[in-house]
This record gives structure tokens, C-alpha cells and sequence, in this order.
């Protein structure tokens, strides 16, 4: 069974309606108590970095998190979700995130853009495929995904295994262990993400 960890942060219903497409049952899952019970979890998330750790910790789901991480199950994290995996975040200020992947979020470089890029970056681009993983199998050659953000993630590049280019090269997917994140939400990128959601649901 899966459980999607319901914070109140974005919208779950695309997510939920994602895996519907697909056949499979997911659960909102708002009691930290229960994610152990889940054979995968997904950690979602739309809006600020800050907020989002305020709500995880609110009610110990920030360490139900990385208990479950700890317990080498399959976790995803989505956009923000995949921000939050990292260790902290510079977005208004600094602050601490979960701390799974060793890395930061920081925002776009906007003095490397040319007036015709925007921040937040949003709309279609392509995830180029860094290493063969199982999230990724039987994806085009760099496929395209749906992005909406603002900030983005720095770390070593073993744990990339995805990267796209908005003005210039940023990481978009990762992997450590059982741990992923992937920035793009594949609950609005079509075939693409579907295809993506159906690997995360045969790891």
C-alpha cells in the first residue's frame, strides 16, 4: 500500500488521481504513527520551504520521515517534497529540512538568465537522464516534464540522476538508497509522468 503524506501543503488531488489512473490505491496519510504501515510513501508538497518543515514538525512527521527512510522502503519526494530531503533551504532565510541527502536548495541565479527566462520556471522542460535507475526505466530519451519553481537543489553529483536546463544546468532528480526526488510533478507531465509514477509503484 502507499501513503501520501497529507500536511496540508498543495493541492493532493492530481497525486491521488495519478495513481488512480494507474490502478493503485494510495492513502492520505496525516498521523506520523501510521507511515510505517505503508510498503512505499510519498512526500508531495506545493509552496514554501519554511512552511512546509513548520507543518512536518508541528505533529513529529518530520521524524516519522526519516524513521520510514531509515526502514529501506521506497520514498519519493515531489517538488517541493524533494526540496524538503535535502538539508536546509535558502529560501527566506535559511532553514533546516529533513536532512536525508546530503545538499541544499537555493534559488535561481537569475544574473545567468538572458530576459526572455522567468523566475519561478514553469511549464515543460527536459529531464536529462543521468544514470539508469528504476524510477526512470522506459522513459524517452530526455523526456519532458512539467516544472513550477523557484528554487532548486545543489549536491554531489552521485546522487543526480537527473538534470534539466533552465538558464543554465540544475539537478531535477536524485537518488540515495531507497530515498528519491524529483522536482518536475509527474502527476501533471502526461504519459511521462504516469510512467514514472508506475516504476515508483513497481520498485
Amino acid at each position: 500500500m502507499i501513503g501520501i503524506v497529507d500536511y496540508n501543503m498543495g493541492n493532493l488531488a492530481s497525486v491521488i488521481n495519478a495513481f488512480s489512473i494507474m490502478g493503485v490505491k494510495a492513502v492520505l496519510e496525516r498521523n506520523p504513527e501510521k507511515l510505517k504501515d505503508y510498503d512505499k510513501l510519498i512526500l508531495p508538497g506545493v509552496g514554501a520551504f519554511g512552511d512546509a518543515m513548520e507543518h512536518l514538525e508541528a505533529n513529529g512527521m518530520d521524524i516519522a520521515i526519516k524513521d520510514y527512510a531509515k526502514s529501506g522502503k521506497p520514498l519519493l519526494g515531489i517538488c517541493l517534497g524533494m526540496q524538503l530531503l535535502f538539508n536546509s533551504s535558502k529560501e527566506f532565510g535559511t532553514t533546516k529540512g529533513l536532512g536525508l541527502i546530503e545538499g541544499k536548495i537555493i534559488a535561481f541565479n537569475k544574473s545567468k538568465f538572458d530576459n526572455s527566462l522567468k523566475v519561478p520556471h514553469m511549464g515543460w522542460n527536459e529531464l536529462f537522464i543521468q544514470k539508469d535507475t528504476p524510477l526512470l526505466y522506459g522513459l524517452n530519451k530526455d523526456p519532458y516534464l512539467y516544472f513550477v519553481h523557484s528554487y532548486h537543489a545543489v549536491c554531489d553529483d552521485k546522487y543526480a540522476i537527473g538534470k534539466t536546463y533552465y538558464g543554465y544546468e540544475f539537478v531535477s532528480a536524485v537518488k540515495k538508497d531507497n530515498i528519491y526526488g524529483i522536482q518536475p510533478h509527474p502527476e501533471k507531465s502526461h504519459e511521462n509522468g504516469l510512467k514514472i509514477i508506475e516504476n515508483f509503484v513497481n520498485l
